[in-house]
């Protein structure tokens, strides 16, 4: 029985140290946390001295100072053929993230075979660490693409309602202006990758204020969201494109009133978003084939049609996984519901602040509650207790 517990035990420590080194090598072989990770190569390798490299030089050294000639002499070895080298006490194998060579194991005291798999293990944590930049700097650029998309439609419309009710309403009209500055402000802002539901939400209110002043009466909006979801982080810039995208595809072609409901709640351990428009709808083939980046737009359509959704996805699958997709149910004549689903609590995903954060609001238009953390919760929760915000009328223009 105690020799069972000892294995159990010395399985769990090696587990463990596993664990810790890949995420030691999380940011990369020159990364803050190689000194660390060598360290526990030193004690999971039982050796004398480690020492990890890249290809200029040793990168950290744990154990014994090392004779440098030596060290240097069994590095260039296994640089030059690209596999395990030996050197007077020394053995070192070569890393190789993408297939690419980028550094050494290196280690004294220690059998080869054990520091081959030790490097195995190493180049897999770097691979890793090296695909979770990639996909990093993926979702950058096309946070960065879907921002240069703002349609010069709407810009067009929206100048143009501002336009015409500055003779026949100006505190309408310095409302609406103040709407389109905010809208502009938050779609450019360089606030980091994440933002709140309620920024997300306070962000989505702006953008369908402009678009019901442009739609005078025929355009009634629906907000249902529950309090306790408004902190919850998520990607920055989610909701908007996908209402923009109930707007412009769903409502604009109908003839006719039409309303666009966005609600949320939480379920379980998920914040879950939906928003529902009763526009004209789709084929679900062909929203299949937008999620998928497959779809031909025709050519009587305006650009951009459908590629704020599969922006979306891609980057929602980038963040949480391939299961945290849009779900999107439609069909012609029938609407869209556009359903998304994140975590509530995530490592890494945490939220920049709000639309207003970080100046004064406007006189006449005083914030209502605060946050600590992000002024739009506080904006939000104001808004949240009321379950149907109605279309209000608007003056023709003149």
């Amino acid at each position: 029985m105690r020799r069972r517990t000892s294995t159990v035990g010395e399985t769990t420590a090696v587990l463990d140290a596993v664990h810790e080194i890949g995420e030691h090598l999380g940011d990369g072989l020159r990364g803050r946390g190689t000194p660390a990770a060598t360290r526990r190569l030193r004690t999971l390798l039982h050796a004398e001295t480690v020492v990890l490299a890249d290809l200029e030089q040793p990168l950290a050294i744990s154990g014994r100072v090392p004779d440098t000639e030596e060290l240097a002499a069994v590095l260039a070895r296994t640089f030059e053929h690209g596999a395990t080298a030996r050197h007077a006490r020394w053995t070192a194998v070569p890393l190789l993230v993408d297939g690419e060579l980028t550094g050494a194991l290196a280690a004294t005291g220690s059998g080869a075979a054990d520091l081959e798999a030790a490097g195995r293990l190493v180049t897999r944590c770097l691979d890793h660490s090296a695909l979770r930049r990639s996909r990093a700097r993926i979702a950058q650029a096309e946070l960065r693409t879907l921002r240069a998309q703002i349609s010069p439609h709407f810009l067009h419309n929206a100048l143009a309602v501002i336009a015409a009710r500055i003779k026949a309403d100006p505190p309408r009209a310095r409302t609406l202006l103040n709407d389109f500055a905010d809208y502009l402000r938050y779609s450019f802002s360089h606030q980091g990758d994440y933002a709140t539901v309620a920024a997300e939400l306070q962000a989505t209110q702006t953008y369908l204020e402009l678009q019901r002043a442009r739609f005078d009466d025929r355009m009634e909006i629906t907000v249902r969201m529950a309090p306790e979801i408004l902190p919850v982080a998520m990607p920055f810039l989610v909701v908007q494109p996908i209402v923009e995208n109930a707007v412009r595809h769903g409502l604009e072609p109908r003839p006719g009133p039409g309303t666009v409901t966005v609600s949320g709640f939480g379920e379980g351990p998920l914040c879950v978003i939906v928003i529902e428009d009763d526009g004209v709808g789709m084929d679900p083939d062909q929203a299949q084939a937008i999620l998928a980046g497959a779809w031909q737009r025709p050519v009587t359509e305006e650009a951009g049609a459908g590629v704020g959704l599969a922006n979306v996805d891609r980057r929602l699958r980038t963040v949480y996984g391939p299961e945290y997709g849009l779900v999107i149910e439609t069909a012609p004549g029938l609407g869209t519901k556009v359903v998304i689903r994140v975590p509530r609590f995530m490592r890494g995903v945490q939220a920049a602040g709000g639309l207003h954060a970080g100046r004064a609001r406007p006189a006449g238009r005083a914030a209502r509650g605060g946050h600590p953390a992000d002024p739009a919760v506080g904006w939000a929760r104001g808004q949240a207790h009321r379950a149907v915000l109605a279309a209000r009328p608007v003056p023709p223009p003149a």
